[in-house]
């Protein structure tokens, strides 16, 4: 890439930056340069101890990431440390490391107070020398579950209290303006939980000052997280569910909290509802993947022993649309790549699909196998990587390092109703002088799709779960459906695979359908 693409790459990425990203970038950026980066005040005596008798109903138990040996297991990668656990480990990447920081496992199902209690103690050995642990986004999962570790098991010791504010004061001054998103979202759950766990008026202003705004702007009108990503969704939705779990069970701050907490999780969990499959999965759209986040069952539990409702809505301002029948379910994304200033989870994959057939997958998704800044990472947010179309192998937006867009395909919905919908987008039309027009509709025992890309040549990608199938000139056929194509070029039948976890691939076949003009896929079942 030269010199002034890089410069146009860049700048088509900042300019959708709110100003006061930039401005955060900025005094971080200067601050890290001059070498006057916070430090953790370790070992600060506090006037204040935790709030007495604090209540935590019960929520999600946490993956079995942790075995007594020293072992843990992210990802799907398992390590043994055989002496001093390294909590800065990098073999894996950043997120794997992350996750040792999270101290997740804390909450699952079967392990000891003593066990937790000593992982903290050697956790708070190495502390100040923990690199990737004092970054914001691991303080606050961390001290989530430092808490909540401490008010189920009734622990009230100093000693912690003073880290777990230690650790607030210094989040305080790491806050993630500079990201947004999900991540700022993670920074007032924690102060919530601070506040409460010390009763500290202090950091519930920094709670309110985060959640009141972004979880207005976070949660869309149809419940759906503004990152659209489906294990992001759950992910806020579990955390959203134990702050109204904290709030509700204790009186402190006069549970003021409590009505947003409330209508943001019954709005989420309802956009949940319509979005999973009827099987239980989720649809991994954008980035995504399966034991990450609680399942949507999960979820649902917990809901019911908080006495939230489930309500009624429909998908709309998310971009996604659901076609179902008896027989299929179909996931179509007609929405914009966003949110436009943290576009980082999101593919190139406008006018992606996903579709299962009595009740198990058919048409899938690459998946998400990792966020390392490789080949396997730009192919699985590339638009060949999903089932929509490509031209002259591009992709739709300009997807480019790890969690990064630049121009991005604008999308007009033409048509939207319950057995229709019509859109088109822009992400061709300075290249080739073309928009891709998806018309998507309901047939009589089955559904029609027709790609219209003018008169240019483009590839047609179908992404198959692994199965017994067989193409026989213009048709796939399956045990019970078949896929018919009209007005192709030709169909090549490529072997490619499916990641449904982190660090997990699975091989499968993907159909690449070469065409001029307009292409019509029906999708019929038997």
């Amino acid at each position: 890439m030269g010199y002034i693409s890089e410069i146009q790459l860049l700048f088509n990425t900042v300019r959708h930056l709110k100003p006061i990203q930039i401005r955060y970038r900025l005094k971080y950026f200067i601050r890290n340069r001059i070498g006057k980066s916070p430090l953790l005040n370790a070992g600060t005596t506090i006037s204040k101890t935790s709030e007495p008798n604090l209540r935590f109903g019960q929520s999600i138990f946490n993956s079995n990431s942790y075995k007594p040996d020293k072992s843990f297991t992210f990802l799907n990668i398992e390590h043994t440390f055989s002496g001093k656990i390294d909590w800065n480990f990098p073999e894996y990447g950043r997120l794997w490391t992350y996750n040792l920081n999270y101290f997740e496992f804390l909450n699952q199902e079967n392990i000891s107070v003593d066990e937790g209690l000593k992982l903290i103690d050697d956790y708070i050995g190495t502390i100040n020398d923990n690199n990737t642990g004092l970054e914001p986004y691991p303080i606050s999962l961390r001290v989530m579950n430092w808490i909540r570790f401490f008010i189920t098991h009734h622990i009230d010791d100093e000693r912690y209290n003073g880290y777990v504010w230690a650790q607030l004061q210094l989040l305080r001054k790491l806050k993630e303006y500079h990201l947004m998103g999900n991540h700022l979202l993670e920074n007032g759950f924690a102060f919530l939980f601070g506040a409460y766990y010390l009763n500290d008026s202090t950091l519930y202003k920094e709670a309110k000052d985060i959640l009141l705004p972004e979880l207005k702007e976070q949660i869309l009108k149809d419940g759906a997280h503004f990152e659209l990503s489906p294990m992001y969704h759950s992910l806020m939705t579990y955390r959203v569910l134990d702050c109204f779990n904290l709030v509700s069970n204790n009186s402190l701050f006069n549970t003021e909290l409590l009505p947003l907490l409330k209508d943001k999780a019954e709005k989420m969990l309802a956009f949940l509802n319509n979005f999973t499959f009827r099987n239980g999965d989720i649809p991994l759209l954008n980035d995504a993947a399966n034991g990450i986040a609680p399942t949507p069952s999960e979820l649902f539990a917990y809901a019911h022993r908080l006495g939230l409702d489930m309500r009624v809505s429909t998908l709309s301002d998310s971009g996604y649309r659901k076609f179902t029948s008896d027989s299929y379910e179909l996931v179509l994304d007609v929405g914009e790549v966003g949110p436009s200033y943290q576009p980082g989870h999101a593919h190139a994959d406008t006018f992606n699909f996903q579709m299962h057939i009595n009740n198990r997958p058919v048409i899938i998704d690459t998946g998400t196998s990792t966020y390392e800044v490789n080949d396997t990472r730009f192919y699985e947010r590339s638009t060949r990587a999903h089932n929509t179309v490509t031209i002259g192998d591009e992709n739709s937006s300009q997807v480019w390092a790890g969690h990064r867009v630049a121009k991005r395909a604008n999308v007009m919905i033409h048509k939207d109703n319950s057995d229709r919908i019509v859109a088109s987008h822009d992400g061709y039309l300075k290249r080739f002088g073309v928009r891709h027009t998806r018309d998507l509709f309901l047939s009589e025992n089955g559904l029609t799709i027709i790609d219209d890309i003018q008169n240019e040549k483009g590839v047609a990608h179908f992404h198959f779960a692994p199965g017994e199938y067989l193409l026989e000139d213009n048709q796939l056929k399956g045990d019970d459906f078949r896929i018919v194509f009209t007005n192709y070029t030709s169909i090549e039948k490529v072997a490619t695979y499916h990641s449904p976890e982190f660090n997990k691939r699975i091989d499968h076949i993907s159909l690449k359908i070469l065409f001029t003009g307009k292409l019509t896929t029906q999708m019929l079942c038997e």
